[in-house]
């Protein structure tokens, strides 16, 4: 009897030490995941990469909507993705409008969705590719400031951003939102295009 209970004995300690040595693993192994999931969000907010990530930002964010020229599609007007992110076409004829109209009356009109006039004048989409023309030749941090605060080309002593550049919303993205975009803006197909530069309202020039 003493030989039997003896055996017992051991049989349940070896099954406690092996049922603990399995659930310490087990553990081990869920921190691991978790670890890794967690670093992948923070770099990509789980993207494969920070272009990638980019990419979805800028398309939820609705970019095309002004910085993409339209074409004529069988449901009307469409983004032309050969020219995506270009900006207002450089050789577009300006709308044949009366601005002071529109200007006065606080009103606001669109050439094509890429050309706006308001009461601040005329404002174009910027070519924001990866070409010289666009983007191709500025800092991330440079990106950073203007969306944050709203200056053109990022310099301190530029001008406003214009209607209806929506920067305001913009600014509250986090860092890794807009290094994200500004990774996927300098992997875009590089688009020559000069963009016009704005225009004060008709009553300022008039002064």
């Amino acid at each position: 009897m003493k030989g039997k209970s003896l055996g017992m004995l051991l049989a349940l300690l070896s099954a406690t030490f092996v049922g603990t040595h399995c659930t310490e693993g087990k553990s081990n192994d869920i921190a691991v995941v978790k670890d890794s999931t967690t670093a992948v969000l923070t770099n990509n907010n789980g993207y494969a990469s920070q272009v990638q990530w980019g990419a979805h930002l800028v398309s939820i964010s609705g970019c095309n909507d002004c910085h993409t020229p339209k074409k004529m599609g069988p449901k009307g007007p469409e983004n032309n993705m050969d020219l995506e992110l270009s900006g207002h076409p450089s050789q577009s004829p300006e709308p044949k409008v009366d601005r002071q109209e529109i200007e006065s009356k606080g009103l606001g009109v669109t050439g094509g969705l890429t050309e706006w006039i308001g009461p601040w004048g005329i404002s174009y989409a910027a070519n924001i590719t990866s070409d010289s023309t666009g983007i191709g030749g500025w800092k991330e941090d440079q990106f950073i400031f203007a969306m944050r605060n709203g200056k053109w080309k990022g310099l301190p002593e530029g001008r406003d951003l214009l209607p209806p550049m929506p920067w305001q919303g913009i600014a509250q993205m986090t860092d890794g939102e807009l290094k994200a975009i500004f990774a996927y803006l300098k992997a875009t197909k590089p688009v020559h295009n000069v963009v016009p530069l704005s225009q004060l309202p008709v009553l300022a020039m008039k002064k």
